[in-house]
């Protein structure tokens, strides 16, 4: 697929970025915030494909030499900025990668089109070196960082970008992508719940063969944790290390269930429930724990 048919959800921001390419009311500057696995860079590269294109409609056309470049890779007018450090972004990337290079005017397209990935990592020095560029950009110029933490941005940097907070994707959505990459059924229904609208981690999930196995332990170790002993639960941990999987990931599935034991709690209503289907489990612990001790 072409464009921002590739990218799911979000429709508002795609919408947006198709009216402003339509309109020619393109913004020198986009911060793209969502946790990882959202598909910002999904969304970046629709919207510079998109930008870029020689075309008229509404999709790319796929046929043009800009289109060519952008899907063999090397678009000379689409630049990913890279850092040296993994864990900043200093003021040396930022004047090399950015306001260096984007005095040189476009080689063929209409915009050089600059997409800063993890750019929370930034340091305030390279945001600093950054912003004089973003303030007085060139007209061809447009910056896209792409970050899970917009809060970490300067006050001024927030002010003069345009930004665009990604939202989590339906189950529905989710469910139909699945299907459509091609996941088994029988895997479907857990993942849309492990994942919480992130197409990511869904997709991450999706690929380890462990995946079913270890949910299948978890919600073992979650319905029986009361009766075990600390050695029962240490061999849980065992074994769920052996699945070789974000720990995070682990502790966000236990994290549902115990919001659903509380949820029921609270309600009584089983339609609010995450795992509907763990109900009498979900009751039992509710009905022999006190709010306090569930939180």
């Amino acid at each position: 697929m072409a464009g921002f048919d590739s990218v799911v959800g979000n429709g508002q921001i795609k919408e947006h970025f198709e009216n402003a390419i339509q309109l020619n009311k393109i913004s020198h500057g986009y911060i793209l915030n969502g946790e990882d696995g959202m598909g910002k860079m999904e969304l970046a590269k629709a919207f510079a494909q998109m930008a870029e294109c020689e075309g008229q409609g509404k999709k790319p056309c796929m046929v043009c030499h800009s289109c060519r470049q952008f899907l063999s890779g090397n678009h000379p007018d689409i630049i990913y900025v890279s850092h040296e450090k993994p864990g900043v972004i200093g003021v040396d990337d930022v004047r090399k990668g950015i306001n260096n290079d984007i005095l040189i005017k476009p080689y063929s397209s209409p915009y050089k089109i600059y997409i800063v990935n993890e750019a929370e990592k930034m340091s305030v020095q390279a945001q600093n070196a950054l912003l004089k560029t973003i303030e007085e950009p060139p007209s061809y110029g447009i910056i896209m960082l792409l970050t899970s933490n917009a809060e970490g941005f300067l006050p001024t940097i927030l002010s003069r970008c345009m930004v665009l907070n990604l939202k989590p994707v339906t189950d529905e959505e989710m469910e139909a992508f699945l299907r459509k990459e091609q996941i088994p059924e029988e895997k479907i229904s857990a993942l849309v719940k492990f994942s919480r609208g992130n197409v990511g981690k869904a997709m991450r999930m999706a690929q380890s063969e462990s995946f079913t196995t270890m949910v299948e332990q978890i919600m073992t170790m979650l319905r029986r944790a009361d009766q075990m002993n600390i050695n029962e639960l240490l061999g849980f941990v065992s074994v769920l290390t052996g699945y070789k999987l974000e720990i995070k990931d682990c502790l966000d599935f236990m994290e549902m269930w115990y919001r659903d034991v509380l949820m029921l709690k609270a309600t009584n209503d089983l339609n609010l429930l995450i795992f509907k289907e763990e109900y009498a489990s979900i009751r039992q612990v509710g009905n022999h724990k006190s709010y306090e001790a569930i939180e």
